[in-house]
């Protein structure tokens, strides 16, 4: 199996993504948009998941980049291939799938939780989590449900932190930072976050199950194309 993952900025990388797609036995690709290193196609890798960073979702004059990776989401998802969207991601599936990206209106940043919804709770991959996991926040822009969508999560600043399309995943949250991820991101978060140290342990403990079960489901839903 193999998987891609873009990579949008220096600190953030794939943290516990990797191994957990490694350890449900997918070959895992880094591809660095900063370093200007070319996007694949879509007919050449089974799993994609797409990075945060702190550029808008359709930025595109200053990171024209980001034009060719919702092409290649939406072919992606149009073939069946399981997409996993963080952060910015989360919100580059919405706008590839012809969903609207706004500014929210105030930004919410540091360790926090999110809510499930009913089928949130019913979900194969954050269901087992309970209905308040534990999350890392850091985003002020929003995004409506594209078609189909299924809505997963949401807080009390954002209704939309998470959904399903088909066999795809957009988490508006982080859940895939370690301590060392953690540690990378910090110095560039705004003045003020709060990033209480418990509750990232937490985050970072809860994330790893969260991608252990994603990268299963994302195996398997990849494989049945096979």
């Amino acid at each position: 199996m193999r998987a891609v993952v873009i990579q949008h900025v220096p600190f953030e990388g794939p943290a516990l993504i990797a191994p957990a797609l490694s350890a449900a036995g997918a070959e895992v690709r880094v591809v660095r948009v900063d370093r200007h290193e070319p996007l694949p196609e879509a007919s050449r890798l089974d799993v994609l998941v797409v990075l945060g960073g702190p550029m808008g979702a359709l930025d595109d004059r200053d990171h024209p980049h980001l034009a060719g990776e919702r092409e290649l989401i939406a072919r992606c998802v149009r073939r069946g291939r399981p997409v996993l969207g963080v952060c910015l991601g989360a919100q580059l599936l919405a706008a590839s799938l012809g969903a609207e990206v706004r500014r929210g209106p105030a930004i919410e940043v540091g360790t926090g939780s999110v809510t499930l919804t009913p089928d949130g709770l019913a979900d194969p991959v954050l269901g087992p989590s309970g209905p308040e996991p534990p999350v890392v926040h850091w985003h002020q822009d929003t995004f409506d449900l594209p078609e189909d969508g299924v809505l997963l999560a949401g807080s009390d600043r954002y209704a939309h932190q998470a959904f399903r399309v088909g066999a795809s995943y957009g988490l508006q949250f982080h859940v895939e930072l370690d301590a060392e991820a953690l540690a990378a991101v910090t110095p560039h978060l705004p003045a003020g976050a709060v990033m209480a140290p418990a509750t990232a342990r937490a985050a970072s403990a809860e994330g790893e199950r969260i991608l252990d079960r994603w990268a299963e489901h994302a195996l398997a839903a990849a494989d049945d194309l096979r």
